[in-house]
């Protein structure tokens, strides 16, 4: 196969060392992306066209098909979350996305132009995937499972790497250890159950009512009703609690600390929902620890395997086009969504 067909060098925007570009896909000097001018309710949300970004070093250069929705965007949108990283604006928000390489960093680079990818960007540091071009670190993306659609690999990234994160790197989930896990139909929450019952522990989850019967489907042991039951009434002396409300609602996080055993486990998810949480864990006789997602290829990639081989599934409620990205920060703030809610891009 002739090479120069496959490749050829496109100097950078910034004048710095040329990268390795697809022959059959022309990078564009500017893209559409949704962007935001200072902290404020959806509405500040608008779509603009902005440069496209330049890789440099190791970065490979993404086309975004789809991307992620998640509640921090919502809160770093609204000056909370991630804002306090962002140095100008107008600022592009997102964080995870599926999509298509464009530019790699060397011709033999293990993911060459044109191959589907899915993964994270460094959001705040760089620009965020409400945008049809992304620069994203080559070791904080994988192929694209190939039994999912684009939208459908776009609701993985951030959502699932958290919960790898809980349940395997922070819970060391195992057979027979009990886990409740609060918000169980939520992004991060689908996967949390999914990947818990998978390595062996068993599950109590909460979720609202038209939830549950999807909730034990996914793997919980128990579900419980948060609108109608005290979860204190049915469980205790679990092993882990993994908290994604927090003390936003009902006290959910102080409540969680009475029924974990004698030295278990708390861990706080969203941030800034309860500040001092981890004295109040010491009072009570258990441990504590908040969590941030690493966003790493190579678990990505293992998570790849799962979803492809039908071990776990991602659930993707709402479809949004680009131009709809305040819709779809309403829908994410409602906090009823189940599963996931992506932004469709582009095409594939």
């Amino acid at each position: 196969m002739d090479k120069s067909r496959l490749t050829r060098l496109r100097p950078t925007r910034s004048g710095g060392t040329p990268v390795a570009a697809s022959t059959n896909e022309t990078i564009p000097d500017t893209m559409r992306a949704v962007v935001f001018d200072a902290p404020g309710d959806a509405g500040v949300l608008r779509e603009e066209r902005i440069p496209v970004p330049a890789p440099v070093l190791s970065e490979v250069l993404v086309r975004v098909v789809a991307a992620g929705v998640n509640p921090i965007d919502a809160k770093t949108r609204g000056g909370r979350g991630a804002h306090s990283g962002i140095t100008q604006h107008p600022s592009t928000l997102g964080f995870d996305f599926s999509g298509v390489v464009v530019s790699s960093p060397y011709e033999s680079h293990p993911l060459p132009p044109g191959t589907e990818v899915f993964g994270m960007v460094p959001f705040p540091r760089s620009g965020g995937t409400y945008a049809e071009y992304a620069v994203v670190p080559t070791l904080s993306v994988a192929r694209k499972p190939t039994s999912l659609s684009h939208v459908e690999a776009a609701g993985v990234p951030l959502a699932a790497l958290t919960a790898w994160g809980l349940v395997v790197e922070t819970a060391h989930a195992h057979e027979g250890q009990r886990v409740l896990i609060h918000a169980g139909s939520g992004g991060v929450g689908h996967f949390a159950v999914q990947l818990a019952a998978y390595f062996g522990a068993h599950v109590t989850a909460t979720g609202s009512e038209r939830n549950l019967p999807w909730l034990r489907d996914l793997g919980a042991a128990v579900t419980i009703d948060y609108a109608t039951t005290r979860f204190e009434d049915l469980v205790d002396g679990v092993d882990v609690v993994i908290d994604l409300v927090g003390n936003v609602h009902d006290d959910t996080g102080t409540r969680s600390l009475t029924v974990l055993r004698p030295g278990g486990l708390y861990i706080m998810v969203p941030t800034g929902s309860w500040p001092d949480y981890a004295e109040a864990a010491a009072r009570a006789g258990v441990r504590a620890t908040s969590y941030k997602v690493i966003p790493d290829g190579s678990v990505l990639s293992t998570l790849a395997r799962l979803l492809d081989s039908g071990a776990i599934q991602v659930y993707v409620d709402r479809v949004f086009d680009l131009a709809e990205a305040p819709d779809a920060h309403r829908e994410i703030e409602r906090g009823h969504s189940r599963g996931k809610v992506v932004l469709r891009i582009g095409d594939a």
